[in-house]
């Protein structure tokens, strides 16, 4: 039995941002592996993360951000379900995070569903098409042009995106998921707008 030192459990701590006591409970679960722990602990505040996401989020924070330049400027409203929840340094330092992290990234919607289905068609036909030119079967084509739409979906959509654009980093949805984890509470990144000297906003 490998003995679990407060050492490990600072790390894990600060690797998933759980709390102290879901932190040695994962560690002493998979005998002080720290990825099992930690894929542990992301299975168990996604899991929990879904049953609070039916509660109502009538309170939150507009994380801004301004571009060194001050010609590029986002706007990002995160709500959740308490004031106290909404005041606290964690939850306002996500929100300031996400607004820079939207600056770098360019998400064109929060959700895969928030996109236009004219863009998402058009974009299906063009992989679709590009997959055709290899020659495939009809089979592999249609997984090669599924998977290339995946790709662009994931990179186009804040929740599907890894965080700061690091593909290391867990993804905007992982990072709200263990926020909701932490805090107790239904945490929904509602929508973003993005200012652009020169260009219309777009949400």
């Amino acid at each position: 039995m490998t003995t679990i030192s407060a050492a490990m459990v600072k790390e894990l701590r600060e690797k998933s941002g759980a709390g102290m006591m879901d932190c040695k409970k994962a560690l002493a679960e998979n005998n002080g592996d720290m990825k099992l722990a930690a894929e542990y602990l992301q299975i168990k505040g996604l899991a929990s993360a879904a049953k609070r996401s039916a509660r109502k989020t009538s309170e939150g924070y507009i994380g801004v951000y301004r571009h060194h330049d001050g010609k590029t400027a986002i706007m990002v409203e995160v709500n959740c379900e308490t004031d106290f929840v909404a005041r606290t340094e964690a939850f306002r330092e996500f929100c300031q995070e996400l607004a820079i992290h939207i600056c770098g990234c360019n998400p064109q919607a929060v959700r895969r569903e928030d996109l236009d289905a004219e863009l998402v068609a058009k974009q299906e036909e063009i992989f679709l098409e590009q997959a055709k030119e290899l020659g495939k079967n009809a089979e592999i084509t249609a997984r090669i042009a599924s998977g290339r739409i995946n790709s662009w979906l994931a990179e186009v959509t804040l929740l599907d995106q890894h965080w700061m654009g690091e593909g290391s980093e867990p993804t905007v949805e992982e990072k709200r998921a263990a926020l909701s984890s932490q805090t107790g509470e239904n945490i929904r990144i509602h929508r973003f707008t993005r200012l652009v000297i020169g260009e219309c906003s777009a949400e």
